[in-house]
């Protein structure tokens, strides 16, 4: 079965750092390009960052352009990433998911305290 499990969210203040991690499980991990992405609350999803399948290229949204660094260990089929100068605005529930997918389990929390 395929699955993900996120894990690293937690409540900072403004500026604060996170590294979020991303454990997968039941696909070939290292085939595919996997991507960050978050909801705030009340709003949708909103796409955060993609990482090629080798990880030799990132992408990243504008907002978090220069202050989220995302990145992968094939060997150890996981995910993560790294967010500093956090704002208010970053809060949300985080999730990875397979490039072009939606999200299909609980995501982690990351609240910024402003």
């Amino acid at each position: 079965e395929e699955q993900v499990v996120e894990s690293g969210g937690g409540m900072v203040e403004s500026g604060g750092s996170l590294t979020l991690s991303c454990a997968a499980s039941g696909f070939l991990f290292s085939l595919f390009d996997m991507a960050w992405v978050r909801r705030a609350p009340g709003k949708g999803v909103e796409w955060v960052s993609t990482i090629r399948n080798n990880g030799d290229s990132t992408f990243y949204a504008d907002p978090v352009t220069s202050r989220f660094t995302n990145a992968r260990d094939n060997t150890k089929n996981t995910l993560y990433l790294q967010m500093s100068s956090l704002k208010a605005g970053d809060s949300g529930l985080y999730y990875c998911t397979g490039e072009g997918t939606s999200p299909k389990d609980q995501g982690t929390q990351v609240s910024v305290a402003s």
